[in-house]
């Protein structure tokens, strides 16, 4: 694998955002959710670790194995999977955003 895998970033937040309505929550944080994606495909990381290209499909699929909540709950249940089996996908995670009260 070469170092190019940071142009790979053809993950378009606006159809990711739309496609994570499917797990409810707000626009606010779907789009948030959406940029973490969007950032983590740009990095290249998720690529070089696993051998695949972040996509919006795989992302949805990604989420819907996890056992409930927002996008948010899923995007971090995910990161955390990912944390536990490649190391240093933390700064990934969703925190805040617009709304959440935190």
């Amino acid at each position: 694998m070469t170092d190019d895998t940071a142009s790979d970033g053809v993950l378009d937040p606006g159809e990711l955002a739309a496609a994570l309505a499917r797990f409810g929550g707000t626009e606010s944080e779907r789009r948030t959710v959406a940029r973490q994606a969007v950032d983590l495909a740009d990095s290249g990381r998720y690529r070089s670790d696993s051998g695949r290209r972040l996509t919006v499909d795989l992302v949805v699929d990604e989420l819907a194995d996890a056992a409930g909540g927002s996008p948010a709950d899923r995007w971090n249940w995910w990161i955390g999977v990912l944390s536990f089996a490649y190391g240093g996908y933390e700064a990934f995670a969703v925190g805040r955003y617009p709304g959440s009260g935190e």
